[in-house]
C-alpha cells in the first residue's frame, strides 16, 4: 500500500516511521512534512488544510489510505470531504473532531453522558467572564474554547493571574477566533495522564498510559506549551484504575456519540486528572497527541496499519491490539525563546551520534544547503526505549547531550518522578 501522512511535526514523522514497519506498506508520502520524514518518506509541497490539492494528489499517485495527524484539518472536514470523494482516511469526520475543536462542545457532552469533569461555565462576554471569575475565586483554569496549539489555557494561582489571562483572551484576541468564547473551569488537583484510544463508533481500543510535561522549565514552571517530553507507561497508574477510565470515561463518550448520531472514528485522545475523587476529564483530543505519540508507537507491537484499516472499516473489534514490554521516554528539545518568538534556520550537530535503542523524531526541522537545520519551536523529540524507565531515561538524555543547536532547551526532568516511584515501588 501507498500511505500518505498529513502533517509536518514530530507525530507525523513517528506515524510514517511507524507505518514503514509494516510489510503491507509499500510507500509513505508526507504533506508537507519535514527534514526527517525526508530522510525515510517523500515530502509533498502541499498544505494541510488543501483538501483539493491533497485529493487530487491522492489520486493521481494512486494512494490507497491517507492518515490524518493535526487537528487543523479535522475541524476543517478533511475526513468528510475525502469520503465524499470516495479515498479511504483515517480520523474523525468535523462533527466528531469538534469534541476538541470547541471545549464548551465537549463539556455540554461530558455532562449529557454523565462523564466526571471539573464545573464550568463558559462566556462571550468579558464583562461576565470577569465578574464570574470574581466571584468563584482563585485558583482557576482560564481556557479559550476553540484551538490554541496547546497554549490557550492558563492554570491562574491569583485572581490577578484570571484577570489578565481574560483580558488577553476576549480583549487583545492573543488566540484569535479560538478565544471568541473562553471557557472558566474551576481548578482540579492531583497527577495527570493521557490516555490514547483506538476508536470506530462503540468499539473502544485503549493504548498504554503516558504522562506529558506541559510546562516549559523543569518542576513544571513556566508557561504552557505544546509538550516539552513524555514518557510510557505511567508505572504509578494500576491497570485497574486504567480499566476504571475506559469504563467510566472513554466507552461511555464513543457510545453517547455514536447514539447522538455523531460517531467518533480515529484516535480518542483522553486527558484526564487523577483526583481525590478519583479520574476526571481535563479534555478530549480528536487525534494523536504530540508528544505523546512519539512514546507510544515505539511500543506498539501490533501492525499500526492493521489497526488504521480495521477502524475505517468498522472492524476494530477484530483486532488484537498487543504492546511491547518495557518503556519508553521522549526528551523535546526547543528553540531558545519558545514559546514565545524564536529564531529559526539553526545547523542541528549530532543528528547521527543516537545510541542504541534511540529514535530522533524531528519536530520543527526542514533540509538546507548546510544540513538540517530549526525551522519550528519545538525541534526535536529523543526518544529512547529500554527495558525499564531509568534505562530509557538514560538513553534519551545521553543523546540529547550528543546534538546541539544553538541556544537549544530542554527539560532535564522527564520523567524523573516516576522513575522514582517504580524504584520505589520494586
Amino acid at each position: 500500500m501507498n500511505v500518505l501522512v498529513i502533517g509536518s511535526g514530530g507525530r507525523e514523522h513517528t506515524i510514517a516511521w511507524k507505518l514503514l514497519q509494516s510489510p503491507q506498506v509499500k510507500k509513505v508520502y508526507c504533506a508537507p512534512g519535514n527534514g526527517g520524514t525526508a530522510q525515510i518518506a517523500q515530502n509533498v509541497p502541499i498544505g494541510v488544510n488543501d483538501f483539493a490539492a491533497l485529493a487530487q494528489f491522492v489520486k493521481d499517485e494512486g494512494i490507497d489510505l491517507t492518515v490524518v495527524g493535526p487537528e487543523d484539518p479535522l475541524l476543517g472536514g478533511i475526513v468528510d470531504f475525502f469520503e465524499e470523494r470516495n479515498l479511504p482516511i483515517f480520523g474523525p469526520n468535523g462533527r466528531a473532531a469538534m469534541i476538541e475543536g470547541s471545549k464548551s462542545f465537549a463539556k455540554r457532552l461530558m455532562m449529557r453522558y454523565n462523564i466526571p469533569t471539573s464545573a464550568y461555565e463558559s462566556f462571550i462576554d468579558y464583562e461576565s467572564a470577569i465578574a464570574f471569575v470574581r466571584e468563584q475565586g482563585a485558583p482557576i483554569v482560564i481556557k479559550a474554547d476553540g484551538l490554541a496549539a496547546g497554549k490557550g489555557v492558563v492554570v491562574a494561582e491569583t485572581l490577578e493571574e484570571a484577570e489578565e489571562a481574560l483580558r488577553q483572551i476576549m480583549e487583545e484576541s492573543i488566540f484569535g477566533e479560538a478565544g471568541t468564547r473562553v471557557v472558566v473551569e474551576e481548578c482540579m488537583f492531583g497527577e495527570e495522564l493521557s490516555l490514547l484510544s483506538f476508536v470506530d463508533g462503540e468499539t473502544v481500543k485503549p493504548m498504554i498510559t503516558s504522562q506529558d510535561h506541559k510546562r516549559i522549565f523543569n518542576d513544571d514552571r513556566g508557561p504552557n506549551t505544546g509538550g516539552m517530553g513524555t514518557y510510557a507507561p505511567v508505572p504509578q497508574m494500576s491497570e485497574e484504575l486504567v480499566d476504571q477510565i475506559v469504563e467510566t470515561i472513554v466507552k461511555p463518550m464513543a457510545k453517547g456519540m455514536a447514539q447522538d448520531g455523531i460517531p467518533f472514528k480515529g484516535i480518542l485522545y483522553t486527558g484526564l486528572m487523577i483526583t481525590e475523587q478519583g479520574p476526571k476529564v481535563v479534555e478530549f483530543n480528536a487525534r494523536f497527541g504530540d508528544p505523546e505519540t512519539q512514546v507510544i508507537l515505539p511500543l506498539l507491537e501490533t501492525d499500526l496499519l492493521e489497526i488504521v484499516v480495521a477502524t475505517i472499516k468498522g472492524e476494530l473489534d477484530t483486532v488484537d491490539v498487543k504492546w511491547k514490554k518495557g518503556s519508553a521516554v521522549c526528551v523535546v528539545m526547543a528553540a531558545p525563546g519558545y514559546p514565545g518568538d524564536y529564531p529559526k534556520g539553526q545547523l542541528i550537530e549530532g543528528l547521527d551520534r543516537t545510541g542504541e535503542n534511540v529514535t530522533v523524531f524531528h519536530a520543527g526541522t526542514k533540509a538546507a544547503e548546510e544540513g538540517i537545520v530549526t525551522s519550528g519551536g519545538r525541534v526535536l523529540g529523543v526518544t529512547a526505549t529500554g527495558e525499564d524507565l531509568e534505562k530509557a531515561r538514560a538513553a534519551a538524555y545521553e543523546t540529547v547531550q550528543a546534538i546541539s543547536f544553538e541556544g537549544a532547551q530542554y527539560r532535564t526532568d522527564i520523567a524523573a518522578k516516576a522513575m522514582r516511584h517504580q524504584n520505589n515501588s520494586r
